[in-house]
């Protein structure tokens, strides 16, 4: 197995002592902050993550090979899965009560960027693992970008082919960096300028500086976990909440785009892009939509209290942060479901939201399109296209064979859970929330809930769903064929 993966694992190594460094961050804070013990644990973190990396780089250094499709697929699902165990040993020392099954979904749901929680009493929480807590968002965020740009479509699972295809012009080849490592800095680049900003925005706005750091990295990650167990409603701020619809908006575009747009110092990746005019178009209609369903069923009173719930809200849960202000699951019903159907889409291909993408969307609506014309007039020739440019049959192929794994999956994760008890709400709720990392659900696990009531195997099953969804579905299920572990 070594021998097989040798370069694969050895890579891990290198990743997992990057990782380690990580926890000097809630170390910082737990210098200020907490008792000193909790210093002590997160440095005994930090030991553990870097020799437990720099013992597997001993074992693996002397294979050195060009890594293949197979390394890839392998390396990808350890980084997520393995990092996550790393991330999770410190809370099973810093949050009360806490068990393994929990700490694990915690840190897989940190990392993912999806923002559903199982714990309960965070206001009472050490600074530092809060912070760790939030700061995991960061990390998968940073991490969700590389994988976008570095490791899928190398994979063949990108949408960077998606991506080209769309732009018209000369500047489809002038977009990309030479190579992917200056593209990835680039990237973090522009992911750090527009987190900095956030920083001061919420400082501004009226929190803390610890408060304005933890949600500022769980609003770029668009992972919605929070020090609070209100979340935004520990607030009840206008203005705290503008800055979150603000940077919540601006991270569910593609980090791509203001790459190219920085490099070409014109706005034209963004205001022509497609993809980009729908994300904006169906965030627009389902505010003004949800706000008219606020006052006609009277949740609220006068025109802008509704439309700041559903502007807060729509933003939130369309590009899957999962933030809340208000229990939206005591709205209309219509409201929250469709909320949760926003989530399943909105984002755009290369941000560090979670769903299908609304470039996948797009595509679906036009081959469908497509397919009614065809019933009409048998010889036309109408193929596929967007921003001008025709998609190739074999992009529709993978975009129609990721739908029907994704149905398949959701469908699948809602009759285990359905299995071990769960009523049909929360379980299927709970499976959309987690496979397109959305945070919230509905039910038991709906925003004035958490999924600290669900047992170890559920919990373990939903792990599974935030891997799953967050890794584009083919990169974990390819694992599980034969072909895969053949020499």
């Amino acid at each position: 197995m070594v021998q097989l993966f040798g370069p694969a694992l050895a890579l891990l190594a290198r990743i997992t002592m990057a990782f380690a460094f990580a926890f000097l961050v809630p170390l910082a804070w737990a210098w200020f902050e907490d008792a000193e013990s909790l210093r002590a644990i997160w440095g005994a973190c930090f030991g553990l993550t870097f020799g437990s990396g720099w013992l597997l780089w001993l074992l693996t250094r002397a294979h050195r090979r060009e890594l293949l499709a197979r390394d890839g697929f392998l390396l990808v699902n350890l980084v997520w899965v393995v990092l996550t165990a790393f991330a999770a040993v410190p809370l099973m020392f810093t949050v009360p009560d806490i068990t393994w099954s929990q700490a694990y979904f915690e840190a897989m749901s940190g990392l993912t960027a999806t923002g559903a929680t199982a714990l309960s009493g965070l206001d009472a929480l050490p600074v530092s693992a809060n912070v760790w807590r939030c700061f995991l968002q960061l990390i998968g965020g940073l991490g969700i970008v590389l994988l976008v740009v570095a490791v899928l479509p190398l994979l063949g699972l990108g949408g960077l082919q998606l991506y080209k295809a769309e732009t018209p012009g000369p500047m489809k080849d002038a977009k990309f960096t030479p190579r992917i490592s200056e593209t990835a800095r680039g990237l973090w680049g522009v992911y750090f300028l527009f987190s900095g900003a956030c920083l001061l925005a919420y400082r501004w706005a009226g929190m803390n500086w610890a408060d304005a750091f933890m949600h500022m990295c769980t609003t770029m990650g668009l992972g919605g976990l929070s020090s609070h167990d209100a979340s935004f409603g520990y607030w009840d701020s206008p203005a705290i909440e503008s800055v979150a619809i603000v940077f919540m908006t601006l991270a569910g575009i593609s980090f791509l785009r203001y790459f190219v747009v920085l490099r070409s110092l014109s706005l034209r990746p963004i205001t022509g892009d497609r993809e980009i005019r729908m994300y904006f178009l169906v965030l627009g209609l389902s505010i003004a939509l949800v706000s008219f369903m606020l006052l006609l069923h009277e949740v609220h009173d006068n025109a802008l209290d509704a439309l700041r719930s559903s502007a807060f809200h729509v933003l939130s849960l369309a590009t899957t942060t999962g933030y809340s202000a208000a229990d939206y699951a005591q709205w209309p019903v219509f409201v929250p479901v469709y909320l949760m159907f926003l989530g399943c889409f909105v984002s755009c291909a290369g941000s560090t939201g979670g769903g299908i993408k609304m470039v996948r969307m797009v595509l679906l609506i036009k081959q469908a399109r497509r397919e009614m014309v065809r019933i009409i007039h048998p010889r036309v020739v109408n193929p596929v296209t967007m921003g001008g440019q025709t998609i190739p049959s074999s992009v529709m192929t993978t975009v129609l064979g990721f739908m029907l794994i994704y149905g398949a999956a959701t469908m699948g994760l809602t009759f285990v859970l359905l299995l071990t008890g769960l009523d049909i709400v929360t379980a299927f709720s709970a499976v959309v929330a987690t496979v397109n990392n959305i945070g919230p659900g509905l039910g038991e696990v709906g925003p004035s809930g958490n999924f600290g009531g669900l047992d170890p195997f559920q919990l373990s099953v939903l792990s599974f769903a935030m891997l799953l969804g967050r890794l584009e579905l083919l990169t974990v299920l390819v694992l599980f064929t034969g072909h895969f572990w053949r020499r």
